[in-house]
């Protein structure tokens, strides 16, 4: 995709959201970790409502240590692979603690290092809680940066760097977000929603002309 296309991609993305966030739910940076931890193949929706108990009960590392191991999986139970998340989220807490004093790292090294992180994790904390211009790349970033042509990678890490080669400023914040909101509500996996694409002029997916109806 040309870098003029890539801009005006960005540029009718931002404009039905022009500042957009995570919709997961957190009251800090420990708690923003954790449930991006939490969201790994499952959805927003499921991990809010699983983390509001979660959060009312344990806001912060110390406290996460308290509650415990069991305690936390029976407050997760309903979301998939709950078993070894409670596991990493007691295990980061205890690194956060032993290693930085209670406080999330501001840096992807040191984020990769802590238990069930990983480096999609990594970025959305970069971006959301440290305003670091990121690139997060989850299944839907990865479908829509192939399908559309923006920043096509035979795995998420090409993908990454694609983008923040190809990104222009002033669109670099916020892109992971749009791309993510829009392969979530309109650049569906089976069935796109061609149709109402803002993007469709751009977009360099060959069968968009089956779901423009």
């Amino acid at each position: 995709m040309p870098a003029s296309d890539i801009a005006a991609f960005f540029q009718e993305l931002s404009k039905s959201d022009p500042a957009p966030r995570t919709e997961l739910a957190y009251k800090n940076h420990f708690t923003l970790l954790v449930a991006v931890v939490l969201s790994a193949q499952a959805t927003d929706i499921g991990v809010n409502r699983a983390t509001k108990g979660l959060f009312k009960k344990a806001d912060n590392p110390k406290k996460m240590m308290a509650l415990g191991e069991a305690a936390i999986r029976r407050e997760i139970k309903t979301i998939g692979l709950y078993r070894n998340k409670a596991k990493n989220v007691y295990l980061l807490s205890q690194k956060l603690l032993d290693t930085h004093g209670g406080k999330v790292p501001d840096n992807m090294e040191a984020l990769i290092a802590l238990p069930g992180v990983g480096r999609k994790t990594a970025n959305v904390v970069m971006n959301e809680a440290f305003g670091v211009a990121t690139f997060a790349v989850d299944t839907h970033v990865f479908r829509l940066s192939n399908r559309s042509g923006l920043a096509p990678g035979k795995d998420v890490l090409a993908v990454e760097k694609k983008l923040d080669k190809k990104v222009p400023d002033p669109y670099r914040m916020h892109a992971h977000h749009w791309l993510i909101l829009h392969g979530r509500y309109i650049c569906l996996a089976r069935k796109p929603r061609c149709g109402i694409c803002p993007v469709r002029e751009f977009c360099r997916f060959k069968d968009k002309a089956k779901y423009e109806d």
